[in-house]
């Protein structure tokens, strides 16, 4: 519609390599996917139609004809069953990445699969009831799919030790599993996975609460392992960690989250792996500052770059001095409700110069505390959700050192007013994401200000300001245009009007006019953090 030479440079085949309507994938239709496919088929190599439901035989039909295509991500899409992936399958020979998570498929995909796709390597089946142990047992007959390194089954329970056992013999060479949300997943099972599979470098347990020592013991048996990740197990102690500690000297990333049973001990274990820099152990409510001492002080403390003690409520100023004598690389650090972190800590903080990312959420922070933590320029993304003792006073001179942040959560931080967000918009230009959930004294000026000042702001959320009415949407409008996710839950003076104007012109719009929860006073959210732990700051927003 412009001119010839547009159109050849529109068409050039370096530009269609790769095609990704996952963000567009509630308007895709099977003509849009077709006319695409059918121009840049002999170029296409990356292909991306996650979520994309509206998807029927056409589409996938013409998917089968990209002869060159080696990554593709068809998740979430509900059209998609057997007969499709016997059209994928046999017309995309080369496939080296495959995501149908959240599918139709059954075991004949996987047959299809094994007898096709002899080349693929990573394969996502997360969340896909309808196969058996039998479709496992295809993977590992005739060609099979022997170069698998990446799998994901997580979510299916429907998968017997049979299965696991069939898949281990079939893809000896996985070097990344992940077994997420199963319930049903049993010792049994793991040791039928890693009996076989010697090369295993990740593996991800999440919401796998039945699995005990013997399987970590198991597990740990595998000498190769660098990454575990393991969450919600009331089984697992500090014994497992210490097999795992003894024999997987390379460990590099520890994500044991929500593990009540492990102690100080299990730290003292970790302490003689060299190499470890991530450790997550949140929610481990029995660890105290002796083994965040030991852990830091070993051989892997220098090496450290995120550590996550959230809700680690023995833990104190003490730890943080050893922190910042020890890891001098941590970039990411979480103390959220360490309630014995006080100004004395988050000082040390601000003293750290490698630190990029922190959350004090619930610490016994005030505003001297934040102010100390400003000292550190290179802050890019600070959470200081429920501090009830900070000020504007605090924002203001935090706001003036730090005038590189990018993000900053101060939700439930019920004492700022209009004054605090002026210091903040106009020192900190460059926030991209900013939450000020449950500041119920904050009113349309606060909006002005942003508006006029943070055009770089992407995602901010107003939940609970109750004094911000259909004026400030018309300041976003206007000076934020970047702005793509905006959340007002619990506005009472946001009419419905006004939401509806804003819904074609921002991505992702929440709003609803109810009274807010008693959740969002604070003498009620301590209370609720503790009955409902999932519920960490600003996150409790999104029930109605």
């Amino acid at each position: 519609m412009v001119c010839r030479s547009w159109k050849m440079i529109t068409q050039t085949s370096s530009l269609w390599s790769r095609l990704d309507l996952s963000t567009v994938r509630n308007r895709v239709t099977d003509q849009t996917v077709s006319t695409l496919i059918h121009k840049c088929r002999p170029y296409l190599i990356h292909l991306n139609l996650r979520g994309c439901a509206h998807l029927k035989k056409p589409s996938f039909v013409s998917i089968g004809q990209c002869k060159n295509l080696q990554d593709l991500n068809i998740s979430e899409c509900s059209g998609v069953n057997d007969d499709m992936m016997k059209d994928i399958a046999e017309g995309c020979s080369i496939l080296l990445y495959l995501n149908i998570s959240h599918t139709n498929i059954a075991d004949a995909s996987l047959r299809v699969l094994s007898r096709c796709c002899a080349n693929l390597q990573y394969l996502s089946l997360a969340y896909c009831k309808r196969f058996s142990d039998k479709g496992l047992q295809y993977l590992s007959h005739s060609r099979g799919c022997r170069k698998l390194i990446y799998l994901d089954l997580s979510g299916c329970t429907q998968i017997t030790q049979e299965g696991y056992r069939n898949m281990s013999e079939g893809c000896s060479n996985i070097q990344s599993i992940f077994l997420n949300d199963n319930n049903t997943l049993k010792d049994e099972c793991l040791s039928a996975v890693t009996s076989k599979c010697h090369n295993i470098r990740s593996m991800s347990l999440l919401g796998t609460p039945h699995l005990s020592d013997s399987a970590i013991k198991t597990l740990a048996l595998n000498r190769r392992l660098q990454k575990i990740r393991m969450e919600g197990n009331n089984r697992i102690s500090d014994l497992g960690i210490k097999h795992l500690a003894k024999y997987c000297h390379d460990l590099r990333h520890v994500y044991l989250s929500d593990c009540p049973r492990l102690t100080d001990t299990a730290l003292k274990s970790l302490s003689n792996c060299r190499n470890v820099s991530v450790l997550n152990i949140a929610d481990c409510v029995r660890i105290s500052d002796s083994g965040v001492r030991q852990m830091v002080e070993g051989p892997s403390g220098p090496k450290i770059r995120e550590l996550n003690l959230t809700n680690c409520v023995r833990v104190s100023d003490v730890s943080i001095l050893r922190i910042m004598q020890k890891c001098h690389n941590l970039s990411y650090a979480s103390f959220c409700f360490c309630e014995h972190i006080t100004d004395a800590g988050v000082e040390l903080l601000g003293s750290m110069p490698s630190l990029m990312s922190v959350d004090i959420s619930g610490c016994n922070v005030t505003d001297s505390g934040l102010a100390s933590l400003g000292n550190n320029p290179r802050l890019l993304d600070v959470t200081i959700a429920e501090c009830y003792q900070i000020t504007d006073l605090g924002i203001q001179k935090f706001a003036q050192q730090c005038r590189d942040l990018e993000r900053l959560d101060v939700s439930h931080c019920s004492s700022l007013t209009d004054s605090a967000i002026k210091n903040l918009a106009f020192c900190c230009r460059r926030l991209v994401v900013l939450n000020l959930t449950g500041c119920q004294l904050l009113t349309d000026l606060s909006i002005q200000y942003l508006s006029g000042v943070c055009h770089y702001l992407h995602s901010l959320d107003i939940s609970g300001c109750v004094h911000v009415s259909d004026k400030s949407l018309r300041y976003l409008r206007k000076g934020c245009k970047r702005i793509k996710v905006l959340v007002m839950l619990y506005c009472r003076n946001v009419t419905k009007t006004a939401y509806l104007k804003l819904q074609g012109k921002i991505q992702s719009v929440t709003w609803n006019n109810d009274d807010p929860p008693a959740y969002f006073s604070k003498s009620q959210a301590s209370v609720t953090r503790l009955k409902n732990p999932e519920l960490v700051a600003g996150s409790g927003t999104g029930s109605g």
